[in-house]
């Protein structure tokens, strides 16, 4: 008796010393629970706000380049029909010839260009530039390959900005083509002058070939100047030796044909005098 009675006694003491402890553990952990912040309903409301703006705003920029792309595509291929009319030209249909191709010209204003200026005007519109470069270019090159045809001046920026004000809302920032772009259409345009030159050649205009060749010139000169001041300018670098090739192409169809033609005239005195 006095042994179970003892072995009872002793078998009590660790479940008595360890209340002590479980206590501690049980205190603790409701202190570390209660020093975390509860997470809110409105932090997750806001930040879900927040995402859906920007995903908002993608798919709407995601939408407007789709819609750029297309109405590039538009004016890239009428100004291409523009540039197809002036190569029409000849000694006979000139006036004829430029008249169409100024009309049509016109209609790439009105019908795509204005579109392209709805979709861009009281945008960040570099931030597509992409999407439109390529139809600008190529507008540029149309509108002054026109210009040059009719008075033998270049179309610059400025009045082909000026062009494209009436076509904006005035209540927002209108779309105004940047200097790069136009230079890279006007590398172009040397490009489509010295076809023009060569079919003037073979009609034998050879003075306005001359006129043609002293323009491209002109216009090579002044950007060899310009290009190199240019932050971005490896696109242009690569136009600059396709240029080159044009007015050294055109330089030797002309003085070819000039020698022919002072041959001819000398033989020609020669004969006279026999």
């Amino acid at each position: 008796m006095l042994y179970s009675s003892c072995r009872h006694l002793l078998s009590s003491f660790p479940m008595a010393a360890s209340k002590p402890h479980r206590l501690h553990q049980i205190v603790g952990a409701s202190l570390l629970s209660s020093s975390k912040k509860p997470r809110t309903m409105a932090t997750d409301s806001t930040m879900k706000q927040e995402f859906t703006k920007y995903a908002d705003y993608l798919n709407e920029l995601n939408d407007k380049r789709e819609r750029v792309v297309k109405a590039s595509r538009d004016v890239t291929i009428n100004s291409k029909k523009v540039i197809f009319q002036v190569h029409r030209i000849s000694k006979d249909n000139k006036e004829e010839v430029l008249a169409k191709a100024e009309n049509d010209l016109a209609a790439v204003t009105d019908q795509y260009i204005s579109r392209l200026v709805k979709e861009l005007q009281g945008t960040d519109f570099w931030k597509l530039r992409r999407a439109y470069t390529f139809a600008v270019q190529e507008y540029v090159e149309a509108a002054t390959l026109c210009r040059f045809c009719k008075t033998g001046t270049l179309l610059n920026l400025a009045e082909i900005n000026a062009s494209l004000l009436p076509l904006s809302d005035q209540s927002v920032e209108p779309l105004q083509i940047n200097v790069l772009d136009y230079l890279l259409g006007l590398a172009d345009l040397t490009g489509e002058l010295m076809r023009l030159a060569i079919g003037r050649i073979s009609d034998g205009e050879v003075e306005y070939a001359e006129k043609i060749c002293q323009f491209v010139r002109d216009i090579y000169r002044e950007l060899t100047l310009v290009v190199p001041r240019m932050d971005d300018n490896s696109e242009m670098k690569k136009k600059m030796e396709t240029m080159l090739q044009s007015v050294v192409k055109i330089e030797n169809d002309y003085h070819a044909v000039s020698l022919k033609v002072q041959n001819i005239s000398w033989d020609h005195r020669r004969n006279m005098q026999k």
